[in-house]
C-alpha cells in the first residue's frame, strides 16, 4: 500500500503593518522587520514611498476600484510572503477589514486542526488616536464618521448640539464639504479644525466655523474636529423615533409623528437588521429605522415615481442616505430584494398577494407591522390577527386647537396598526382583498 501524499503547505499569511505620516521612523521592530522580508509589498501610492531601499520586496500599487482588486492580487501572489501597508490601524476603516473579509470567503469548511491564521496585523496609531492626543479629547466619548467612499450626507445624523465628532476626510476638499452641509442643516457656529498629517513632520491645523469657513484646499491627509453648535432658531432632531412632521418633505402622504414612534417601537429596528417600508410615501418608517444605529439598512418601495425621489431627498437631509429606494409597484418589485428582518406595510395593503408575499419573505423571528385607515383593510388585518396572533391596536391621537377664543380637541383618522412576529412553524399565509391604497 502506497503512502498518502503529504498534505499541501499551509499558504503563507499575509502581513499588514500599519504606516503612519510619520513613515519609516515611527515604526517598531516588527513591523520594520515584517517588511523587510516580504516579497511583495502591496499598498497606496503614498505608502509604499515611505519605505526605504532596504525594503527590498516588489512593490504593487493598489489598483482602482481597489475591493474587486484584492482577490486576483492575492492569487497572483501566492506562495510569496506578502506585506500589505495600511494607514494607521488597519482593522479602523482600514484595509485590514477587506483582506479579513476576502480570505474568509476563500475558506472551505474542514474538520482537520485549526490552521495557522491567514492575516498578520502590525498595527499603528490611528489619525483618530493622534487627533484626540491633540486635542485632549477622551477617545471614548467621542463619535467618529468617515467620508472616505461615502457620501457627505451621512453626517447629518450625528449633528447635536454640543457633540462632538471627528470626520475621515475623502481629500483636500472635504473641509469646505463639510462646512457646507453644516450651514445648510443649521450649524454655522460649529468650530472646525482641520488636522493635517498627524503625526508626521509636516503636521498643521487648520481653524474657523462653518459660517466663515474660507480655508483653502490644503493636504488630503487631514482629519476633521467638530464641537457642534446649532445655530438660533434650529429645531432639534431626536435621537428616538418620532422626528417632527416637518422635518421632512411630504404631500400628505406620511405616517404621522406619534404613530410613526408606535410603529417604529414594534418593528424594533436592531443593530445591523433590514427593513423593507412598502408603500413608502415620504419615506419616514425606513428613514428613523435607518436612524436607529449606523448599521441598519432600508429598502423603501413606492410606486409613485414622484414620491420615490423625494423619499431620496428625506434620506439624504436626514442623514441616512444609502436609503435604497425602489420605484415599482408591491409585491412585483419585491422579487430579488434581500430576505428583511422588518416588513413595514404602510400603503398598498389590499393589494393581491401582498401581504402574503410579505410573510413568505420573512425568516423566523421576523416582524411584520402594517397600518391601516379604512374599513375594508381594517378587516384584513383582523383576519391576520385571528390566523396569526400578534398584537392588533389603535391609535388615536387628537391635538389641542384654537375653537373660537378657546380650546378644543381635533381627532385624527385613528390608525388600526397589526404587528406579529413569526413562529417558526407557520400556517398558510394571509390572504388578500381588492386593492386599496393608502398611507396613515
Amino acid at each position: 500500500m502506497s503512502p498518502a501524499p503529504p498534505a499541501p503547505a499551509a499558504p503563507e499569511p499575509v502581513s499588514v503593518v500599519g504606516i503612519g505620516a510619520d513613515g519609516w521612523d515611527g515604526l517598531p521592530a516588527a513591523s520594520r522587520q515584517a517588511l523587510q522580508s516580504a516579497e511583495v509589498l502591496i499598498g497606496g501610492p503614498r505608502q509604499l514611498a515611505l519605505l526605504p531601499g532596504e525594503c527590498a520586496g516588489e512593490r504593487v500599487p493598489w489598483p482602482s476600484p481597489l475591493r474587486p482588486a484584492v482577490p486576483g492580487l492575492l492569487a497572483a501572489h501566492a506562495g510569496r510572503r506578502v506585506c500589505v501597508l495600511a494607514s494607521g490601524d488597519p482593522m479602523f476603516y482600514g484595509i485590514g477589514r477587506t483582506l479579513t473579509e476576502v480570505l474568509a470567503e476563500q475558506e472551505t469548511p474542514s474538520t482537520a486542526a485549526p490552521q495557522k491564521p491567514r492575516l498578520r496585523i502590525f498595527p499603528h496609531p490611528s489619525s483618530v488616536s493622534y487627533a484626540c492626543a491633540r486635542l485632549g479629547w477622551p477617545l471614548e466619548d467621542t463619535e467618529v464618521i468617515t467620508l472616505v467612499g461615502r457620501a457627505a450626507g451621512n453626517l447629518a445624523r450625528a449633528l447635536y448640539d454640543g457633540h462632538r465628532l471627528l470626520v475621515l476626510s475623502a481629500g483636500a476638499g472635504t473641509p469646505a464639504e463639510v462646512a457646507a452641509l453644516l450651514r445648510a442643516h443649521g450649524f454655522g457656529p460649529t468650530r472646525m479644525r482641520v488636522l493635517e498629517q498627524l503625526g508626521g513632520p509636516r503636521e498643521r491645523t487648520a481653524e474657523g466655523t462653518a459660517d466663515g469657513w474660507d480655508v483653502p484646499p490644503a493636504d488630503p491627509l487631514n482629519v476633521i474636529a467638530l464641537d457642534c453648535r446649532r445655530a438660533p432658531g434650529t429645531p432639534p432632531l431626536s435621537t428616538v423615533p418620532g422626528l417632527p412632521d416637518a422635518a421632512y418633505e411630504h404631500d400628505g402622504q406620511l405616517t404621522k409623528r406619534h404613530v410613526r414612534a408606535a410603529t417604529l417601537a414594534a418593528l424594533a429596528p436592531a443593530p445591523g437588521e433590514l427593513l423593507w417600508d412598502i408603500g413608502g410615501g415620504s419615506g419616514s418608517i425606513a428613514i428613523e429605522w435607518l436612524r436607529a444605529h449606523r448599521t441598519c439598512r432600508a429598502i423603501g418601495v413606492e410606486r409613485d415615481a414622484v414620491r420615490a425621489e423625494r423619499i431620496g431627498r428625506n434620506a439624504r437631509s436626514l442623514g441616512v442616505p444609502a436609503l435604497r429606494v425602489v420605484h415599482g409597484s408591491a409585491p412585483a418589485a419585491l422579487d430579488g430584494l434581500p430576505t428583511p428582518d422588518a416588513v413595514f406595510i404602510g400603503g398598498g395593503l389590499t393589494a393581491p398577494g401582498l401581504l402574503a408575499a410579505c410573510w413568505e419573505a420573512l425568516p423566523v423571528g421576523g416582524r411584520i407591522v402594517a397600518n391601516t385607515v379604512t374599513l375594508e383593510s381594517e378587516a384584513l388585518l383582523a383576519d391576520c390577527h385571528r390566523q396569526y396572533g400578534g398584537e392588533l391596536v389603535r391609535l388615536a391621537v387628537a391635538h389641542a386647537v384654537p375653537v373660537g377664543g378657546f380650546t378644543g380637541w381635533r381627532q385624527a383618522m385613528p390608525v388600526t396598526q397589526w404587528s406579529a412576529v413569526k413562529p417558526p412553524a407557520t400556517s398558510p399565509s394571509p390572504s388578500s382583498r381588492p386593492q386599496e391604497s393608502e398611507q396613515p
